[in-house]
């Protein structure tokens, strides 16, 4: 698989809206019959493009906390002698130092209230996150403690809303050798049940060696 073609975004664009649709729905929608859509489907999943199908809930509908969006400025210049973990005590050494964002975005990964982390061209820190029983300034003073924060600002969210687009998107497999873009001339191979796809021959086959070298402890 190369490119996407019109049939490939519809397919993807219905999916988006309801991953439970059933193939041969989709191809009427599509023109096409239910296993072909499927065979589409499979490739698309072969191919990276569908990762997992996944369940949007409702958290309105559940007591999950107060859900807060979080603007954090960080002085990026800054050196940084923090550990990613969560909070103060989390055996940092201060002797490590490293990138003030990287470590932001791994300690906000790794915090269960953080559902969603944005990183804004300018270098600065949004996520949206769900906070329980507990004081919002104070859970917020501990998630950040160590970091170089120049400001921050907190808004309730009253409503959220996600609307999935596919329109206008483009094919752009990834060589997984040299990472080039992969075109109509590359080639795709499956090894041990894993599909790679690369620009040309000669990534394939420095591939398959290396991958050969390392099966056999070489």
């Amino acid at each position: 698989m190369r490119e996407l073609d019109d049939t490939d975004v519809e397919i993807l664009s219905l999916l988006a809206v309801d991953a439970r649709r059933p193939y041969r729905e989709i191809g009427d929608r599509v023109g096409l019959s239910g296993p072909a859509v499927s065979d589409r489907v499979t490739r698309l999943e072969e191919a990276g493009v569908i990762r997992g199908f996944t369940v949007d809930v409702d958290r309105t509908k559940l007591r999950g906390g107060v859900p807060v969006m979080v603007d954090v400025d960080l002085a990026v210049d800054a050196d940084l002698a923090v550990d990613a973990g969560e909070g103060p005590d989390s055996g940092a050494d201060p002797d490590e130092v490293g990138d003030p964002l990287e470590a932001a975005r791994e300690r906000l990964r790794d915090a269960e209230a953080v559902e969603h982390v944005f990183v804004t061209a300018e270098g600065n820190l949004r996520f949206y996150a769900r906070i329980g029983r507990r004081s919002v300034r104070e859970w917020l003073a501990g998630l950040l403690e160590g970091l170089p924060v120049d400001d921050r600002t907190v808004t309730l969210v009253d409503e959220v809303e996600w609307t999935p687009s596919i329109e206008g998107v483009e094919f752009a497999l990834t060589c997984a050798e040299c990472s080039n873009t992969v075109d109509s001339e590359g080639e795709t191979t499956r090894i041990d049940g894993d599909v790679y796809h690369f620009c040309c021959p000669s990534c394939l086959g420095r591939f398959r060696d290396r991958y050969r070298r390392l099966e056999e402890g070489v």
